[in-house]
């Protein structure tokens, strides 16, 4: 009856947008246009999409490297040349009548600005975004350890990662984990278990992906409770319709635990027709340390992805499948008497259907529809007696509907709905929770108010989040729940002198306690306690604020963010003191808790072809009612680094630095500080029609011995020695 409702409530939203009037309106201006070339090469490059973000409207270069967008009212807008693999090149280019130039060079390096649809659902750059966003090209991607989405973005500015060994490793944002930080595959939820435990992995398919975008600090606006946090978008993009043939293949190999492995895909498009494959796959043993090899710390994957879309005039339709497989030991300490050795073995089966409409002349520009079924399932299994330990099913079908609105005056937006229905059951020695059915609904708006000197954005958003465990499966009582909330948002930006600006945003966000919170019971070995869950949970509430000062120039980058999180009846694992099947007993429980840091990003140019690279980060959270610091809190850490470039070749070394963390949970121990050199080394040999690169990474270079505050096995498994990692890519386009 609800789901039934809800429909009924789409169908209605759906039929009055798609009956609003048609509003005509008149173009006038003038013509912008110029030339997109390939660096190194100098080559003019066909299929690029320029778009100029304010007006979203967009042209493709001819064989000759040529664009052309005419009736372009006059104004100062963002344009961006993108390519597909290729970081985007965005310029600030100012239409006075008559005809503008504006010319582009791409670069298979990010050197500049980029562009994330993340932030607000649409295309901006990252230093007009409202929220800090950081993002990671496919180069820099497949150039870094692939075995977990957490070890390619470690130590990004904010970011850490939380692991129970190299083939589970997770983002962490401003100290924000499980539950609170949502990964997402082009912007809709993966449907996997990565939140709930310490060793459950994110099965992304990480060499596909064309970017990876972080957005730091409350997005529940667009996503919803379980972004309070912040969020992880993985995008590999296969939304608009190109003539001919493009595609990349990757291979690469590391020496310390012997990982090698690779990935190809390929697009082929006509005037309305797109259809792509991707696949990859990759295996390392054990890793080696300073202090000898971590036994059980090998990774085995495969993925594969495919589809096709229809863009017949504005309207568009695709379906896709993929699927990804995965297995990976947990490690284990060996001083022990009797070690638990165990395997996990995730596997991923997700299929997805988007529509929509694009550049409509109405009050709607654009409406874009997504239908996504994820079947997820994984088994820990002991391969000493080849007995299933436990098995969990996670099985989730969402549909979401967003609406942009024409931008009118000073005033533009995007509104939409949202909804989630989870089936979750786990069986064996860990199923801590009952088998229970999720079902959540909501509705949301972000608006924008752009002037002159000055831009405002402001939404909110209303979700419903309901859960129905089975009945007299574990031994207590365990309740339907219902949670209802707001979350809302307002942020400013003022230019502050050429190439800087001031970002303050204030979010009120609301979070439903996740099923695990409040139906486990049981030990819980991947979070190394035994759970109590509290079925009279309630839920939390944010407020936080962000402040932000930014420049971005031809010679100087940078950005300097400071937070603070308030979070009232904050969940978390409070522990008893008692020990039950050798694990600490811990409750679930509220309490008031703050979280405050900041960050710091400054690049400059040396030379026109050196640059200094450094950044900085810092959180501090604490239960407030006690005073006593959370646990996995990432301690003070920066990197330092140079980056020098010629013709076709870059070098760059780094030092990667930590402080010791000895601000600790009452259960943790400290963790000493250290700092690790690596150093890159490329060459890109780039034609007209395609472009070859040869990557060289060394890492931890001293075979320095250091350990991840954030891991929860860091006493008897360390971080990973010194070893070198080899990468050739060639993209064709």
């Amino acid at each position: 009856m609800q789901i039934r409702k809800q429909i009924n409530f789409i169908l209605s939203l759906v039929l009055a947008i798609t009956s609003l009037p048609i509003l005509g309106y008149g173009q006038s201006g003038g013509t912008l246009r110029g030339t997109v070339t390939l660096e190194a090469s100098t080559k003019p490059v066909h299929g690029v999409i320029v778009t100029i973000l304010q007006l979203r409207r967009s042209a493709e270069t001819n064989d000759d490297g040529t664009y052309e967008i005419q009736n372009v009212p006059n104004g100062t807008y963002d344009v961006v040349a993108h390519l597909d693999r290729v970081p985007d090149v965005v310029q600030s280019v100012q239409v006075t009548g008559g005809s503008t130039t504006a010319d582009f060079v791409l670069r298979l390096r990010v050197v500049g600005e980029q562009v994330n649809v993340s932030a607000t659902g649409g295309e901006e750059t990252s230093f007009n975004s409202i929220q800090s966003v950081t993002s990671l090209t496919s180069s820099e991607i497949s150039e870094r350890n692939t075995q977990s989405l957490g070890d390619v973005l470690d130590h990004e500015l904010g970011v850490a990662k939380r692991s129970f060994g190299p083939g589970n490793g997770r983002p962490v944002i401003r100290g924000f984990d499980g539950d609170r930080v949502l990964v997402l595959e082009d912007g809709n939820r993966v449907g996997a278990l990565g939140f709930q435990s310490g060793d459950h992995t994110e099965p992304i398919d990480l060499l596909s992906l064309e970017r990876l975008e972080v957005v730091k600090g409350p997005a529940t606006l667009l996503y919803g409770s379980s972004a309070i946090g912040g969020v992880v978008n993985a995008i590999a993009e296969h939304d608009a319709a190109h003539p001919g043939l493009r595609g990349y293949v990757t291979a690469f190999g590391s020496s310390n635990n012997w990982q090698g492995g690779g990935g190809a895909g390929v697009e082929y498009g006509t005037k309305s027709w797109l259809i792509w494959g991707n696949g990859s796959g990759q295996r390392a043993g054990d890793y080696d340390t300073p202090i000898g090899r971590i036994t059980n710390s090998y990774t085995k994957e495969g993925a594969g992805s495919g589809g096709f879309a229809l863009y017949p005039g504005k309207s568009f339709f695709s379906v896709s499948y993929s699927f990804d497989r995965r297995r990976y030991g947990i490690p284990f300490d060996s001083a022990e008497e009797e070690p638990e050795i165990v395997f996990l073995n995730p596997r991923r089966h997700s299929v997805r259907l988007n529509a929509g409409f694009r550049e409509l002349d109405s009050f709607v520009t654009d409406a874009q529809f997504s239908l996504q079924y994820n079947d997820y399932k994984h088994e820990e299994v002991n391969p000493i007696e080849n007995v299933v330990n436990t098995t969990f099913k996670n099985k989730t079908f969402t549909y979401r509907g967003s609406f942009d609105e024409r931008k009118t005056g000073k005033w533009s937006g995007t509104f939409g709905f949202w909804g989630l229905r989870r089936d979750y059951s786990s069986l064996g020695e860990e199923a801590l929770a009952p088998p229970t059915i999720q079902n959540s609904f909501a509705v949301f708006a972000l608006e924008k108010l752009d002037f002159e000197h000055i831009g405002f954005q402001f939404g909110g958003r209303f979700e419903h989040n309901g859960y129905s465990p089975e009945q007299g499966i574990v031994d207590r009582a365990t309740p339907d729940r219902s949670f209802n909330g707001f979350s809302g948002a307002i942020g400013m930006r003022v230019p502050t002198w050429k190439g800087g600006a001031f970002v303050v945003n204030y979010t009120h966000s609301y979070r439903a306690p996740a099923l695990e919170e409040l139906y486990n019971l049981g030990p819980h070995g991947g979070n190394a306690t035994f759970e109590i869950g509290d079925p009279t949970l309630r839920h939390e509430q944010a407020d936080g604020l962000d402040v932000s000062l930014r420049h971005s120039s031809s010679r100087v980058r940078g950005e300097l963010n400071y937070f603070y999180y308030h979070l009232k009846d904050f969940i978390f694992l409070a522990p008893t003191g008692e020990v039950e099947d050798g694990l600490i007993v811990a409750n679930y429980t509220q309490g008031k808790t703050r979280y405050t840091g900041a960050e710091a990003k400054f690049d400059v140019s040396l030379h026109r072809n050196l640059w200094l690279l450094s950044e900085v980060d810092y959180v501090n959270a604490k239960l407030t009612d006690t005073n006593t610091p959370l646990p996995r809190i990432p301690p003070l850490r920066g990197r330092v680094g140079f980056e020098a470039t010629y013709k076709g070749l870059r070098f760059a070394p780094e030092a990667v630095m930590s402080k010791d963390q000895d601000r600790i949970f009452p259960t943790e121990t400290r963790t000493g500080g250290y700092t690790v050199f690596n150093v890159n080394a490329s060459y890109t040999f780039a034609q007209q029609h395609y472009a070859q690169i040869i990557s060289v990474t060394g890492f931890n270079l001293g075979d320095r011995l250091y350990r991840n505050h954030l891991s929860f096995i860091k006493e008897f498994a360390p971080e990973i020695g010194r070893g070198v990692r080899l990468t050739y890519t060639l993209r064709f386009f």
